[in-house]
């Protein structure tokens, strides 16, 4: 059995998200047990099937409007997401699902769970909804604000091995997001970063992606400093939304319309489920020592299901250990640039 820990405070919604969501999951896949970590007593009216699921009492929760991050993790022993990442960090669980607050949870997880053996940074990675239908991976998206080249190509070995075993691609390409495809572009931190990624071992480097790019995107992963990657995502799901705010504005602007979508009814679902952040779960946490998915704060059951569903398919894949297995093949690269920054 595959045991995932949920933080149930979490999230606009909290229990009322999180605990159907749970039940849906548990329903769906028959390998798995499920941990709340939330406020028993809102947990239990709401829980009507309890089958392979049980509750930790955690009343606390961290707001998601919290300013200090480091201090709500380092002073909320008792909040359901310090209890969810303790319960990681001690292999009670085998992975911890949350729509908490996003620094938090990254906070939670770097002081909590521990960083990996060789990872140096801690990356935030979502899966990037596409025009075909494919998710890409995209990292980092603002675990940091500051990266040197190998933490990227660190990342670029942690996806590889994630995308090959999450979305079965047997050899993906990764491209790195820059203000131009080719190879001089950007600033010199883009161009240390482009030569290191086609010289890294591990990897199928693309070369660089550009923003209007990541809805139609190239490559299976995109890799990008987390400061200008959460700007991107920021504006690629800003226009995702805004496009359908102003679809069904046109819809609602005149009874021929409305007929219209009457016949294309059909077919608008279909592309809005392609776009829909609710199918593909949410944020993998990589480089820390355990299975952590990160679902959007505004997450309904549907997508807390899947979000469970990522974190069940990350521990039967076993990530960590594989990517553990891949980075000393790299280790040496890695090194090099060290000294030589050092220098």
């Amino acid at each position: 059995m595959i045991k995932i820990g949920l933080d149930a405070n979490g999230g606009d919604f909290g229990v009322n998200s999180t605990v159907p969501g749970a039940m849906m999951a548990v329903e769906k896949y028959k390998d798995i047990e499920i941990v709340l970590y939330g406020d028993e007593a809102k947990i239990k009216p709401l829980l009507t099937n309890s089958e392979r699921i049980t509750i930790v009492d955690a009343k606390d929760t961290i707001s998601m409007g919290e300013e200090d991050p480091f201090r709500a993790v380092r002073k909320g022993k008792e909040t359901s997401l310090v209890k969810a990442m303790t319960g990681a960090k001690t292999k009670e669980v085998d992975a911890v699902v949350t729509s908490g607050p996003t620094q938090a949870v990254v906070m939670a997880a770097h002081i909590i769970v521990k960083r990996l053996p060789k990872i140096e940074r801690v990356a935030l990675c979502p899966l990037l909804p596409n025009r075909d239908g494919n998710p890409r991976l995209m990292l980092d998206v603002g675990a940091n604000v500051e990266l040197k080249p190998e933490h990227i190509g660190q990342f670029a070995i942690f996806a590889t091995v994630a995308a090959k075993e999450i979305l079965g691609i047997d050899n993906p390409k990764v491209g790195y997001l820059n203000i131009g495809s080719e190879p001089g572009k950007g600033r010199l931190l883009d161009k240390e970063v482009y030569d290191y990624l086609k010289e890294l071992n591990g990897i199928n480097f693309y070369g660089n992606v550009e923003g209007d790019q990541l809805l139609d995107c190239p490559v299976d992963i995109v890799v990008a400093e987390g400061y200008g990657g959460n700007i991107a995502l920021k504006t690629a799901e800003g226009t995702l939304k805004a496009f359908g705010g102003m679809l069904k504005d046109g819809i609602k602007s005149s009874f021929m319309a409305k007929i219209g979508y009457l016949f294309m009814k059909k077919t608008l679902k279909g592309v809005i489920k392609k776009v829909s952040s609710s199918e593909v779960g949410g944020a993998m946490i990589f480089g820390v020592d355990s299975n952590i998915v990160k679902a959007h704060g505004n997450s309904n059951a549907y997508a807390i299901m899947n979000a469970i569903k990522q974190a069940r398919t990350m521990v039967s894949a076993n990530i960590i250990e594989k990517v553990m297995e891949k980075l000393p093949e790299n280790i040496e690269i890695v090194e090099e640039a060290n000294k030589e920054n050092e220098a």
